[in-house]
């Protein structure tokens, strides 16, 4: 009895039915010699129970087939994810560095509308990362296994690139660089806690020690083989803004501290910095531009689609997510007040306010933590830019990247983050303007695309709750742009090249 299999054309982002294809005719992507034996610690254990359950799904007829270009692309050659995956990817890129600056969002906003902001924000990008998931795979049996694609599906081929490409792309390679400058920094502290000595290597010289240290752990082939690296990061930024928190709460508070919000002088002023504040709490919540990605390494059957154990995956991670960032936006603030500085957060109070009153080993600790997540976050961020680069080599050589050539290709990538990371050293500076231009992939394209895609009937509660977030999502945006070049006009930024600090 001859059964159907859903097969995915990655020249289109709608996949059709086509006639049976055998998995053995695939040629398969060539692997390196340097990773032949490397296995996660989640990977290995698991391998033969997931290829015997592959077997008798594709005994079956419902196993989702790969065409041969998505076989050969890092995010979807593999198809063996599950639950335990996506909770570690998720909590390993939703938790960043980004959140110790949460207490400064608190200095504006105050206690009331800090706290207030910060749910209304969790809830929102909580609803349209459902939103996100369920649109990963359409009645028609399609799977948009990147946001490119979905974008593409919802707006047209042309405007889907307009509106998602910069940002995805940005919120990839950009969130890349950042965490060489902070994990190449964080290195050089770890390194004069643990030696108790101020004669170390240069920043710029730390900075090629974390570029080289990823660069290597980057020759892991795909998405699912992380699986054990995103573990790791999961737990290291658990354990830091914990212990970054609960030690800034545990000690006694730097004199003069004020929980008063502060004003600027002038109206306009006073709202540009509410809209930094929201534009602070907003950046905190990253990771959308991945879960299509991540959805997209697990198997699909119509009984089981891979939305339900992605969905149980998310609302796991979340809850762990929503018990580090909301201690550290209160706790921090609680702590320090109008005291934190703006550069680094929580973390930088902790070194200024409590560095002799605190154990070497617990700020050494916290420092390392960061390292390894920053480490760890670094591949799970690459990995969409390695996969549209070997789109492009596929797409014009009908055939899967040599294992050399995709080598070549993560190198590169580490070398040109490592230069943008050195010449342009202000960046994070800029990170209010280029976060509000990406805010929409967040909070305003999943509620549109919903609309776009699903055609739902016009005037009905979903229909208007989607395009009301949908429309306040891109007037946000708007918002935070103006806001963050108006605080660049008038306060100014240090600009310096090639100067790393």
């Amino acid at each position: 009895m001859r059964t159907h299999e859903v097969v995915e054309v990655s020249s289109s982002p709608v996949i059709q039915e086509l006639a049976p294809v055998a998995r053995s005719t695939l040629p398969m992507t060539p692997k390196s010699p340097f990773v032949a034996s490397i296995m996660t610690p989640l990977a290995s254990p698991m391998k033969k129970a997931i290829e015997s359950m592959q077997g008798c799904l594709e005994e079956l007829g419902h196993f989702t087939k790969l065409d041969p270009q998505e076989a050969w692309l890092p995010i979807t050659e593999s198809r063996n994810g599950n639950a335990y995956y996506a909770a570690f990817h998720t909590l390993s890129s939703g938790i960043g560095v980004q959140a110790l600056v949460l207490p400064l969002s608190f200095t504006v906003l105050g206690w009331m509308w800090g706290i207030i902001c910060l749910s209304v924000a969790f809830a929102w990008q909580l609803y349209t990362l459902w939103l996100l998931i369920q649109l990963h795979e359409s009645g028609s049996g399609a799977r948009y296994s990147r946001y490119l694609r979905l974008s593409m599906a919802a707006f047209g081929e042309k405007l889907g690139k307009v509106l998602a490409l910069f940002p995805t792309m940005y919120l990839s390679g950009g969130t890349c660089v950042t965490l060489i400058m902070i994990g190449g920094s964080t290195m050089k502290i770890f390194y004069q806690i643990v030696c108790d000595s101020r004669n170390t290597l240069t920043t710029l010289e730390w900075y090629i020690v974390f570029t080289v240290s990823a660069t290597i752990l980057a020759q892991l082939p795909n998405l699912n083989s992380i699986a054990g690296v995103s573990l790791i990061g999961a737990i290291t930024a658990v354990s830091y803004s914990t212990l970054i928190w609960l030690v800034s709460v545990v000690h006694q508070r730097p004199k003069h501290v004020s929980y008063y919000p502060i004003f600027a002088k002038s109206q306009i002023g006073r709202i540009c910095n509410v809209l930094n504040a929201l534009g602070i709490i907003a950046f905190a919540f990253r990771g959308h531009n991945l879960v299509l990605e991540i959805q997209g390494t697990m198997p699909s059957t119509p009984k089981h689609p891979s939305r339900l154990p992605m969905w149980r995956g998310v609302k796991f991670s979340y809850l762990i997510i929503s018990l580090c960032l909301f201690p550290l936006a209160i706790g921090g603030y609680r702590a320090y007040g109008d005291l934190i500085p703006k550069n680094g957060g929580i973390l930088s109070a902790l070194q200024q306010y409590h560095k002799n009153d605190t154990a070497k080993a617990i700020l050494g600790l916290a420092s390392l933590f960061v390292v390894l997540n920053s480490l760890t976050s670094f591949q799970i961020y690459a990995m969409p830019v390695f996969d549209n680069l070997e789109l492009k080599y596929t797409s014009n050589n009908n055939k899967p990247c040599p294992w050399w050539l995709r080598v070549l290709i993560r190198m590169f990538f580490g070398c040109l983050a490592f230069f943008i990371s050195v010449a342009l050293p202000f960046l994070p500076s800029l990170a209010g303007l280029i976060g509000g231009i990406a805010l929409p992939v967040t909070f305003a394209y999943p509620c549109l695309m919903w609309i776009m895609i699903h055609k739902q009937k016009r005037y009905t509660i979903l229909w208007y709750l989607n395009l009301s977030l949908g429309i306040l999502g891109i007037i946000l945006s708007i918002l935070l742009v103006f806001g963050a070049i108006w605080n660049i006009v008038t306060q100014g930024i240090e600009v310096h090249f090639f100067k790393p600090e």
